[in-house]
């Protein structure tokens, strides 16, 4: 039953984010993206001012494992914001940064993995797609664990995004 909820909750977050959007047309290109702009809005710290998590290589798996049972028990979904991580504890939300293009996204780790070497995280099709490395397969980025703070979160609900 929690897990249920610690789900519904960080589905109802991340699509109130509007993470899986990208800037309208009517915005700047260098205006940062709405989840950017929320974080920061409930005071999730900015990553240049705090100790990244860990710094590594990422990579994206995606419809070879669709529908495919997570570590979590959900089925994988490569359209949703979820990454898998060796260590991490599942539910575990994280900012990822492409660190050649400074873009970020907020992924829920699900999965176990990667099981490859020297990689650090593998993120779903979407979340690369966010950070504009879904063609290039790899990239090297920046984690930020962000603190679970369920005032943060229902203050989120009731707030707009920003930039709307």
């Amino acid at each position: 039953m929690r897990l249920r909820i610690a789900q519904g909750l960080t589905l109802v977050l991340l699509v109130s984010l509007g993470a899986a959007q990208g800037p309208t047309s009517s915005g700047s290109a260098n205006q940062k993206t709405d989840l950017v702009q929320t974080a920061s809005a409930i005071n999730i710290p900015a990553n240049r001012h705090v100790r990244p998590y860990q710094v590594g290589t990422a990579s994206w798996y995606g419809e070879y494992f669709e529908g495919r049972p997570t570590a979590s028990g959900e089925p994988y979904n490569m359209y949703d914001l979820t990454a898998a991580h060796p260590t991490l504890p599942l539910g575990t939300l994280v900012r990822v940064t492409n660190l050649h293009n400074r873009r970020s996204v907020i992924v829920r780790i699900n999965d176990r993995g990667p099981v490859v070497p020297g990689r650090i995280i593998d993120l779903s099709f979407n979340a690369a797609r966010v950070l504009r490395f879904d063609r290039k397969g790899l990239q090297r980025v920046r984690l930020d664990v962000i603190p679970w703070d369920p005032a943060a979160t229902l203050a989120l609900l009731r707030e707009p995004v920003l930039g709307r």
